[in-house]
Protein backbone atom coordinates (compact mmCIF):
# COMPACT_ATOMS: atom_id res chain seq x y z
CA UNK A 1 0.00 0.00 0.00
CA UNK A 2 1.40 3.40 -1.01
CA UNK A 3 1.90 6.08 1.61
CA UNK A 4 -0.28 9.20 1.20
CA UNK A 5 2.94 11.22 1.08
CA UNK A 6 3.74 9.51 -2.22
CA UNK A 7 0.51 10.60 -3.94
CA UNK A 8 1.83 13.91 -5.34
CA UNK A 9 4.80 12.10 -6.94
CA UNK A 10 2.48 9.41 -8.30
CA UNK A 11 0.19 12.06 -9.81
CA UNK A 12 3.21 13.67 -11.48
CA UNK A 13 4.29 10.27 -12.80
CA UNK A 14 0.85 9.68 -14.30
CA UNK A 15 0.87 13.07 -16.05
CA UNK A 16 4.21 12.15 -17.63
CA UNK A 17 2.86 8.76 -18.72
CA UNK A 18 -0.16 10.41 -20.35
CA UNK A 19 2.12 12.53 -22.49
CA UNK A 20 4.37 9.62 -23.39
CA UNK A 21 1.68 7.06 -24.22
CA UNK A 22 -1.10 9.30 -25.63
CA UNK A 23 -3.94 6.91 -24.71
CA UNK A 24 -7.12 6.78 -26.75
CA UNK A 25 -10.15 7.68 -24.63
CA UNK A 26 -13.57 7.00 -26.08
CA UNK A 27 -16.22 9.30 -24.62
CA UNK A 28 -19.94 8.59 -24.75
CA UNK A 29 -20.97 11.98 -23.42
CA UNK A 30 -23.43 14.78 -24.00
CA UNK A 31 -23.16 17.27 -26.88
CA UNK A 32 -22.80 20.22 -24.49
CA UNK A 33 -19.64 18.64 -23.03
CA UNK A 34 -17.99 17.17 -26.11
CA UNK A 35 -15.77 20.04 -27.26
CA UNK A 36 -14.56 21.02 -23.79
CA UNK A 37 -13.96 17.37 -22.84
CA UNK A 38 -12.01 16.73 -26.03
CA UNK A 39 -9.83 19.80 -25.44
CA UNK A 40 -9.10 18.78 -21.84
CA UNK A 41 -8.00 15.33 -23.01
CA UNK A 42 -5.85 16.79 -25.77
CA UNK A 43 -4.25 19.18 -23.29
CA UNK A 44 -2.98 16.32 -21.11
CA UNK A 45 -1.77 14.30 -24.09
CA UNK A 46 -4.69 11.89 -24.58
CA UNK A 47 -6.51 11.26 -27.87
CA UNK A 48 -10.31 11.66 -27.63
CA UNK A 49 -13.03 10.02 -29.70
CA UNK A 50 -16.72 10.88 -29.37
CA UNK A 51 -18.88 8.81 -31.71
CA UNK A 52 -22.12 7.43 -30.28
CA UNK A 53 -23.36 5.76 -33.46
CA UNK A 54 -24.25 2.14 -32.64
CA UNK A 55 -22.64 1.16 -35.95
CA UNK A 56 -19.33 2.77 -35.02
CA UNK A 57 -19.03 2.63 -31.25
CA UNK A 58 -17.97 -1.03 -31.03
CA UNK A 59 -14.93 -0.76 -33.36
CA UNK A 60 -13.97 2.55 -31.74
CA UNK A 61 -14.06 1.06 -28.25
CA UNK A 62 -12.06 -1.96 -29.43
CA UNK A 63 -9.24 0.47 -30.28
CA UNK A 64 -9.62 2.57 -27.14
CA UNK A 65 -7.43 2.45 -24.05
CA UNK A 66 -10.23 3.72 -21.81
CA UNK A 67 -13.96 4.45 -22.00
CA UNK A 68 -16.13 7.15 -20.45
CA UNK A 69 -19.90 6.71 -20.16
CA UNK A 70 -21.54 10.01 -19.22
CA UNK A 71 -25.30 10.19 -18.73
CA UNK A 72 -25.61 13.95 -19.23
CA UNK A 73 -27.73 13.44 -22.36
CA UNK A 74 -30.15 10.61 -21.67
CA UNK A 75 -31.27 9.88 -25.22
CA UNK A 76 -31.90 6.53 -26.86
CA UNK A 77 -28.83 6.72 -29.10
CA UNK A 78 -26.47 7.21 -26.16
CA UNK A 79 -28.17 4.52 -24.12
CA UNK A 80 -27.70 2.07 -26.98
CA UNK A 81 -24.11 3.21 -27.45
CA UNK A 82 -23.33 2.62 -23.77
CA UNK A 83 -24.92 -0.83 -23.78
CA UNK A 84 -22.92 -1.75 -26.88
CA UNK A 85 -19.62 -0.28 -25.66
CA UNK A 86 -19.43 -1.60 -22.11
CA UNK A 87 -19.35 -5.34 -22.98
CA UNK A 88 -16.52 -4.64 -25.44
CA UNK A 89 -14.57 -2.78 -22.77
CA UNK A 90 -15.18 -5.50 -20.20
CA UNK A 91 -14.16 -8.25 -22.61
CA UNK A 92 -10.92 -6.43 -23.45
CA UNK A 93 -10.42 -5.44 -19.79
CA UNK A 94 -10.37 -1.84 -20.89
CA UNK A 95 -10.98 0.46 -17.92
CA UNK A 96 -14.19 2.46 -18.03
CA UNK A 97 -15.69 5.28 -16.00
CA UNK A 98 -19.35 5.92 -15.28
CA UNK A 99 -20.42 9.53 -14.71
CA UNK A 100 -24.11 9.30 -13.66
CA UNK A 101 -25.01 12.92 -14.33
CA UNK A 102 -28.28 14.18 -12.78
CA UNK A 103 -29.54 10.75 -11.76
CA UNK A 104 -30.91 12.44 -8.63
CA UNK A 105 -33.31 14.38 -10.90
CA UNK A 106 -34.68 11.54 -13.03
CA UNK A 107 -35.96 8.12 -11.98
CA UNK A 108 -35.42 6.54 -15.45
CA UNK A 109 -31.89 7.90 -15.55
CA UNK A 110 -31.20 6.56 -12.05
CA UNK A 111 -32.53 3.14 -13.00
CA UNK A 112 -30.29 3.07 -16.07
CA UNK A 113 -27.29 4.13 -13.98
CA UNK A 114 -27.92 1.27 -11.56
CA UNK A 115 -28.09 -1.08 -14.53
CA UNK A 116 -24.69 0.17 -15.69
CA UNK A 117 -23.18 -0.03 -12.19
CA UNK A 118 -24.02 -3.74 -12.26
CA UNK A 119 -21.71 -4.03 -15.29
CA UNK A 120 -18.66 -3.28 -13.09
CA UNK A 121 -17.28 0.14 -13.96
CA UNK A 122 -13.64 0.58 -13.05
CA UNK A 123 -14.50 3.90 -11.43
CA UNK A 124 -17.45 6.14 -10.67
CA UNK A 125 -17.07 9.93 -10.69
CA UNK A 126 -20.05 11.70 -9.14
CA UNK A 127 -21.30 14.19 -6.56
CA UNK A 128 -23.11 13.71 -3.26
CA UNK A 129 -26.61 13.89 -4.74
CA UNK A 130 -25.79 11.33 -7.43
CA UNK A 131 -24.19 9.01 -4.89
CA UNK A 132 -27.32 9.23 -2.73
CA UNK A 133 -29.44 8.26 -5.76
CA UNK A 134 -27.33 5.09 -5.98
CA UNK A 135 -27.99 4.34 -2.32
CA UNK A 136 -24.72 5.71 -0.98
CA UNK A 137 -24.01 7.99 1.97
CA UNK A 138 -21.54 10.83 1.45
CA UNK A 139 -21.94 12.51 4.85
CA UNK A 140 -20.14 9.79 6.76
CA UNK A 141 -16.74 8.88 5.28
CA UNK A 142 -16.82 5.45 6.90
CA UNK A 143 -20.17 4.78 5.22
CA UNK A 144 -18.81 6.15 1.95
CA UNK A 145 -15.89 3.74 2.10
CA UNK A 146 -18.21 0.84 2.93
CA UNK A 147 -20.34 1.76 -0.08
CA UNK A 148 -17.29 1.64 -2.37
CA UNK A 149 -16.46 -1.80 -0.95
CA UNK A 150 -20.02 -2.98 -1.51
CA UNK A 151 -20.03 -1.74 -5.11
CA UNK A 152 -16.56 -3.21 -5.71
CA UNK A 153 -15.38 -0.16 -7.59
CA UNK A 154 -13.46 3.04 -7.02
CA UNK A 155 -15.64 6.05 -6.26
CA UNK A 156 -14.41 9.58 -6.89
CA UNK A 157 -16.75 11.87 -4.99
CA UNK A 158 -16.34 15.52 -5.97
CA UNK A 159 -17.42 18.69 -4.22
CA UNK A 160 -15.76 21.36 -2.06
CA UNK A 161 -13.40 18.56 -1.14
CA UNK A 162 -12.94 15.43 -3.21
CA UNK A 163 -12.83 11.93 -1.75
CA UNK A 164 -11.65 8.75 -3.47
CA UNK A 165 -12.20 5.28 -2.03
CA UNK A 166 -11.85 1.72 -3.24
CA UNK A 167 -13.43 0.30 -0.10
CA UNK A 168 -10.09 0.04 1.69
CA UNK A 169 -8.12 3.20 0.94
CA UNK A 170 -9.42 6.75 1.23
CA UNK A 171 -7.87 9.89 -0.25
CA UNK A 172 -8.98 13.42 0.60
CA UNK A 173 -8.20 16.12 -1.97
CA UNK A 174 -8.53 19.85 -1.31
CA UNK A 175 -7.23 21.14 -4.64
CA UNK A 176 -9.59 23.12 -6.85
CA UNK A 177 -11.26 26.52 -7.13
CA UNK A 178 -14.90 27.70 -6.89
CA UNK A 179 -14.67 28.99 -10.47
CA UNK A 180 -14.73 25.38 -11.63
CA UNK A 181 -18.44 25.28 -10.78
CA UNK A 182 -19.11 28.23 -13.10
CA UNK A 183 -18.17 26.48 -16.36
CA UNK A 184 -20.45 23.91 -17.97
CA UNK A 185 -19.03 20.43 -18.62
CA UNK A 186 -16.29 20.82 -16.02
CA UNK A 187 -17.37 17.67 -14.18
CA UNK A 188 -17.76 15.77 -17.44
CA UNK A 189 -14.23 16.69 -18.46
CA UNK A 190 -12.96 15.67 -15.03
CA UNK A 191 -14.49 12.23 -15.52
CA UNK A 192 -12.77 11.97 -18.91
CA UNK A 193 -9.48 12.79 -17.22
CA UNK A 194 -10.12 9.95 -14.76
CA UNK A 195 -10.58 7.62 -17.74
CA UNK A 196 -7.34 8.85 -19.31
CA UNK A 197 -5.40 8.23 -16.10
CA UNK A 198 -6.91 4.74 -15.84
CA UNK A 199 -5.47 4.04 -19.29
CA UNK A 200 -1.92 4.49 -17.99
CA UNK A 201 -2.26 3.34 -14.36
CA UNK A 202 -3.63 -0.09 -13.48
CA UNK A 203 -4.37 0.81 -9.84
CA UNK A 204 -7.76 2.47 -10.24
CA UNK A 205 -7.61 4.19 -6.85
CA UNK A 206 -4.27 5.80 -7.67
CA UNK A 207 -5.44 6.77 -11.16
CA UNK A 208 -8.68 8.35 -9.94
CA UNK A 209 -6.92 10.19 -7.13
CA UNK A 210 -4.25 11.48 -9.50
CA UNK A 211 -6.83 12.71 -12.02
CA UNK A 212 -8.76 14.70 -9.42
CA UNK A 213 -5.56 16.15 -7.92
CA UNK A 214 -4.29 17.23 -11.34
CA UNK A 215 -7.64 18.70 -12.38
CA UNK A 216 -7.88 20.63 -9.12
CA UNK A 217 -4.36 22.01 -9.48
CA UNK A 218 -5.13 23.15 -13.02
CA UNK A 219 -8.24 24.87 -11.67
CA UNK A 220 -6.17 26.77 -9.11
CA UNK A 221 -3.63 27.84 -11.72
CA UNK A 222 -6.38 28.92 -14.12
CA UNK A 223 -8.23 30.91 -11.48
CA UNK A 224 -5.16 33.10 -10.87
CA UNK A 225 -5.11 34.10 -14.53
CA UNK A 226 -8.79 34.24 -15.44
CA UNK A 227 -10.96 37.36 -15.55
CA UNK A 228 -14.16 35.35 -15.23
CA UNK A 229 -15.78 32.04 -16.24
CA UNK A 230 -15.16 32.59 -19.97
CA UNK A 231 -11.44 33.08 -19.69
CA UNK A 232 -11.28 30.43 -16.94
CA UNK A 233 -12.49 27.78 -19.41
CA UNK A 234 -9.57 28.64 -21.68
CA UNK A 235 -7.05 29.02 -18.88
CA UNK A 236 -7.72 25.60 -17.36
CA UNK A 237 -6.96 23.94 -20.71
CA UNK A 238 -3.73 25.93 -20.95
CA UNK A 239 -2.90 25.03 -17.33
CA UNK A 240 -3.37 21.31 -18.01
CA UNK A 241 -1.18 21.56 -21.08
CA UNK A 242 1.59 23.33 -19.14
CA UNK A 243 1.52 21.23 -15.95
CA UNK A 244 4.94 19.92 -15.03
CA UNK A 245 6.31 17.70 -12.31
CA UNK A 246 7.40 20.46 -9.89
CA UNK A 247 3.99 22.16 -10.14
CA UNK A 248 2.06 18.96 -9.46
CA UNK A 249 4.25 17.94 -6.54
CA UNK A 250 4.41 21.44 -5.10
CA UNK A 251 0.67 22.19 -5.33
CA UNK A 252 -0.92 18.80 -4.58
CA UNK A 253 -3.15 18.86 -1.48
CA UNK A 254 -3.96 15.21 -0.89
CA UNK A 255 -3.97 13.04 2.21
Amino acid sequence: MRSPSELPQIAADIVERLRQRRPRVHCITNPVAQTFTANVLLAVGAAPAMTVSPKEVVPFVRRADALLVNLGMFDVERQKAALAAIPVANKKRTPWVLDPVYIDSSAPRAAFAKRLVAKNPTALRLNQHELAALGGNAKDLAAFTRHAAKMQTVIGLTGERDFVSDGTRLATITNGDPMMAKVTAMGCAGSALVAACLAVESDAWLATTAALVVFGIAGEVAAKRARGPGTFAVEIIDALHALNRPTVIGMAKVT
